[in-house]
């Protein structure tokens, strides 16, 4: 829980800028949407197999830990 709270909160924090900035893309707006979609249906699917409470929070901690790297290389 804590790595995926702390590159959840240096992803919002590139994002805010990026925001505050008007450097935002359309493209990396849709990402943020696309990107919860599909790690709830991963998460979903683990949870509906019995797979564990990591296998649950996989999806989003390596969403957000990828999204973490690839903002950070960005600034």
């Amino acid at each position: 829980m804590a790595r995926l709270t702390a590159a959840s909160m240096e992803t919002i924090f590139h994002r805010s800028v990026m925001m505050a900035q008007g450097t935002c893309s359309p493209a990396e707006y849709q990402r943020m949407v696309a990107e919860k979609v599909a790690a709830m249906q991963a998460s979903t699917l683990a949870l509906m197999t019995g797979r564990g409470t990591a296998a649950v929070m996989a999806p989003y901690l390596n969403r957000t830990r990828a999204n973490a790297k690839r903002l950070r290389s960005k600034s």
